[in-house]
């Protein structure tokens, strides 16, 4: 299969970003096409210069010194137009860089919820952070390199041809073909170039994974296996880095070659011209200073060409993610969503993962406003995919889910997830303190509100226990605390949040039987006044529930309170509740 190309869009949202400063893109080019003109000049008036030494005229003396002053006076102007160009190259590039750091952010977080399950932190982050970089690198070629090389290439042969038309020819036909080897060499590596770069994020990804992952390679004694799987990428990464890098030498050699023909070849032509008096001593003074300008802008050019290529690969790996539609998005005119009541209705819901396999099929649920249901069963049977359905993480294929008479569908998927408070199985928390990750509820809620929350979660006073107690940094992810400490500040900032519709999915699994009994005081007061959905194993925990719903293959099999469900002969619940029960006074 053909790999899609992603270098036009690469470009167009290079240029999006760049046009927003069109003042500061007009300078910069301006200034270094100043700079060339100044360069250019100074070797033609090198050439009078040593027009005059070999005539030998009476005055000399006097013009040698008024061309030295010329000479004197475009330097300044050529080092004067650099420096207009770098202090504007210095803003200029740093703005849009952190433009497009920010529209990477800002879009990579718009993704779905699958969108992040199916591809790795690290390789996502590296992405991110190499699309600036290819900016810098693509517009620095383009404009500093290789504008600069055609710029210089399209003057010399303006004066070459003033001079002797012969020796313009001479030298155009060999940068034609000189480009041209070039351009087809970089197309035929661009191949191999993006294989470097899909092998260097893959291999930052696996990096990536072994270390959050690195307690399991531990416990599983599986050190030894990840650092040979780690070496067996990173031998892959450099076969192809090394055939990469071995196919840009045998390219050099390629240009040494057309170098030197060129060289001789307008020095033997020139010698032809001189004999029949058509070129001065000035003249091959003038004509070897161009070769070398122009040995010194195109002896790079294939490498420009190659680094703009391999930077276009680095960049393509984000453009794709910039140019993938985001999984779940609002509607035109979509509308906030207003919870008043709190009733939760799934009317013939139909939706799956994957092709051909549905979780739900015409599924049915109502939930009435302050309502409490528990949502139990076993492992696989849909009661988390309820939860992702209810805060939007996915698009159902069929039916509505609503909230007071709003589909959540025609809603803005903000205004959504703020009507919802959810404490998860395994809470994921910032690194960054502890006052921050409790206060990400309500980011305008005092310090006063949230030790107030910490107090009702009961984690105040652990963490009254730190040395820099609020202040304390939690480590990445949360590992600094242990699982119950962790589940005590995600219930924390439920409370802080204090949203109307509330999910508890296996909130109380990582909590000893002291911190449960205080905890369940907590999420009982939580709980008053709003909807509240608990999915849960431990069914201890869901006793006092207003409605218990089991969830078995997608369908409802069973629902009630707890003392109805256990007196159904052969039933579900009741089996689980024997099972739990048995576990508990053998």
């Amino acid at each position: 299969m053909m790999q899609k190309s992603y270098t036009k869009d690469t470009l167009r949202i290079f240029w999006e970003h760049a046009s927003r400063y069109h003042i500061k893109v007009i300078v910069l080019i301006a200034s270094i096409i100043a700079a060339n003109i100044a360069e250019l000049y100074t070797p033609f008036l090198y050439k009078r210069f040593f027009d005059v030494l070999s005539q030998n005229p009476a005055d000399a003396v006097q013009v040698l010194v008024h061309i030295l002053v010329i000479i004197f006076s475009i330097r300044l102007v050529y080092q004067l137009m650099w420096r207009v160009y770098w202090y504007v190259y210095n803003g200029f590039y740093a703005r849009v860089m952190s433009d497009l750091l920010n529209t990477c952010y800002t879009y990579l977080q718009y993704h779905s919820y699958s969108f992040f399950n199916n591809n790795f932190s690290g390789s996502l982050v590296r992405r991110v952070n190499r699309f600036p970089k290819a900016f810098e690198e693509i517009s620095d070629q383009a404009i500093l390199n290789i504008g600069q090389a055609v710029f210089r290439i399209t003057v010399i042969l303006g004066i070459l041809y003033y001079r002797q038309w012969q020796l313009a020819v001479i030298v155009l036909v060999w940068a034609l073909a000189y480009t041209s080897f070039n351009l087809w060499f970089s197309r035929y590596k661009l191949k191999y170039d993006r294989e470097r770069a899909a092998l260097d994020t893959k291999t930052t990804a696996h990096l990536a994974d072994t270390v959050t992952n690195n307690i399991n390679l531990k416990l599983f004694g599986a050190t030894a296996r990840e650092i040979h799987s780690f070496q067996t990428i990173t031998d892959e990464l450099f076969r192809v880095r090394r055939f990469s890098w071995m196919l840009g030498w045998r390219m050099e050699t390629v240009q040494g070659l057309f170098a030197v023909c060129l060289e001789v070849g307008i020095f033997y032509a020139a010698v032809g011209f001189w004999q029949r008096g058509l070129l001065t001593v000035g003249d091959f003074v003038l004509i070897q200073a161009y070769l070398l300008q122009i040995f010194w802008v195109l002896w790079d050019v294939g490498r420009y060409i190659r680094r703009m290529y391999e930077s276009l690969a680095d960049a393509a790996e984000m453009t794709e993610i910039l140019t993938t539609p985001h999984g779940v998005v609002d509607q035109e005119q979509a509308k906030d969503l207003h919870v008043v009541s709190g009733k939760l209705a799934f009317n013939a819901v139909t939706f799956r993962y994957y092709e051909n396999k549905d979780v739900y099929k015409n599924f049915n649920l109502v939930i009435r406003p302050g309502e409490r249901v528990a949502l139990i069963g076993p492992s696989g049977g849909g009661k988390s995919t309820i939860t992702k359905l209810l805060f939007r993480f996915f698009d159902i294929q069929e039916g509505s889910v609503l909230i007071d008479d709003q589909n959540i569908a025609e809603v803005t998927q903000e205004s959504l997830r703020a009507s919802i408070a959810l404490v998860p199985q395994d809470p994921i928390l910032f690194h960054r303190t502890l006052m921050e990750n409790i206060r990400y509820a309500r980011p305008s809620a005092s310090d006063a509100e949230v030790l107030e929350a910490s107090r009702l979660a009961h984690c105040h006073e652990f963490i009254e226990g730190f040395p820099e107690k609020y202040e304390t940094y939690v480590g990445e992810r949360g590992v600094k605390l242990s699982g119950g400490e962790r589940q005590r500040v995600a219930i924390a900032r439920a409370i802080l949040k204090n949203a109307p519709i509330l999910v508890l999915d296996e909130a109380t699994s990582s909590l000893d039987s002291e911190s449960e009994a205080f905890i369940q005081d907590a999420l009982g007061n939580l709980m008053k006044g709003k909807t509240t959905i608990v999915i849960a194993h431990r069914l201890s925990t869901i006793m006092q529930m207003d409605r218990i719903i089991v969830i078995e293959h997608g369908r409802i099999v069973e629902e009630g309170k707890h003392e109805e469900l256990i007196k159904a002969e052969q039933g579900v619940y009741q089996k689980l509740w024997e099972i739990q029960a048995g576990g508990f006074t053998a």
